[in-house]
């Protein structure tokens, strides 16, 4: 094919895709908007910062009792640096992924020494610190400073497959994501941070991954419907969690949860007996990862209390 073939063919692919109607969809999310105690007013960049990583992997109604408890406990980074990894990692419960819990303290910890107990504005700084990547640092920049930063998670990516492409997933995250993610944000910095959550919130509750309600579909237009919504090109995994080495580190971690100091191995032994091997492996991953730690004469306690 020549040059100028070429170039009409991508010419025709461009004119196939939709553009997205940011007005249309603002207008819907302030009308529709979940009611979500993160998104009040004056709650502070640190707070959002932790509903951030808390609501990575894991469901809203989960999330947010937990949250108001932290909230409450830890309004400002020192105060969480100042108690011990294993008491949050006590508070983090059964929210799953635990190695956030640490993180996030060690992030406390840098902001309280380093920032001044503020968390920075800037994505780059944001970046700099520990556990934050790209997702929360520009979640952070948006959501907390209204900046027009592009917000790309699983639910954004698959309404911009969908409203603008024609394709029922997005595949895998690709660098072109922030860019064009970007590209459909409104010139108005305030309206951009406004669509940000709109998109997301589009994806969450509308163009869901299993079952999409496109009848409730704010947008005008939409590729993939256009189109007849073709089948999905990607195969899923389904992810169990019965009997597999994460159940196995949780149960772990609910005795040491729940002891007031270190435990002998036999307690440990106990709350897991359907395969010794993969016991002793979750052990060690629970060690290597720092969760928890032994004490001089053997015994285990969460991160922080083995002394």
């Amino acid at each position: 094919m020549d040059t100028i073939a070429r170039g009409g063919a991508r010419e025709i692919s461009r004119r196939e895709e939709t553009e997205l109607d940011s007005d249309a969809l603002i207008d819907w999310y302030g009308e529709t908007a979940r009611d979500l105690p993160w998104r009040r007013p004056g709650v502070t960049a640190w707070q959002i910062l932790m509903s951030e990583i808390m609501l990575q992997q894991t469901p809203v109604v989960r999330v947010e009792p937990i949250w108001r408890e932290w909230v409450a406990r830890w309004p400002v980074p020192s105060a969480m640096a100042a108690e011990t990894q294993g008491e949050v990692l006590r508070a983090w419960g059964k929210l799953g992924y635990p190695r956030r819990a640490m993180r996030l303290h060690e992030c406390a910890r840098v902001l309280a020494e380093q920032h001044g107990d503020e968390v920075p504005t800037e994505v780059d700084v944001l970046l700099s610190l520990p556990g934050i990547g790209a997702y929360t640092a520009r979640a952070v920049a948006c959501f907390a400073y209204g900046q027009r930063v592009p917000v790309v998670d699983t639910n954004v990516r698959r309404v911009v497959a969908r409203a603008v492409h024609g394709k029922a997933d997005a595949g895998n995250p690709a660098n072109r994501d922030l860019a064009e993610t970007e590209a459909l944000l409104p010139a108005r910095v305030d309206r951009a941070a406004v669509m940000s959550a709109a998109l997301m919130e589009l994806g969450a509750l509308i163009c869901t991954a299993r079952t999409p309600d496109c009848e409730r579909c704010p947008l005008p237009s939409c590729a993939w419907v256009a189109a007849g919504r073709p089948a999905s090109e990607v195969v899923r995994k389904v992810q169990k969690y019965e009997g597999t080495d994460r159940q196995a580190r949780g149960r772990l971690l609910d005795v040491l949860r729940g002891a007031s100091g270190p435990v002998e191995r036999v307690r440990l032994d106990l709350a897991w007996t359907r395969d010794p091997g993969q016991r002793d492996r979750a052990l060690d991953s629970l060690l290597v990862d720092g969760l928890i730690e032994q004490t001089v004469d053997g015994l285990f306690a969460l991160a922080g209390e083995g002394s």
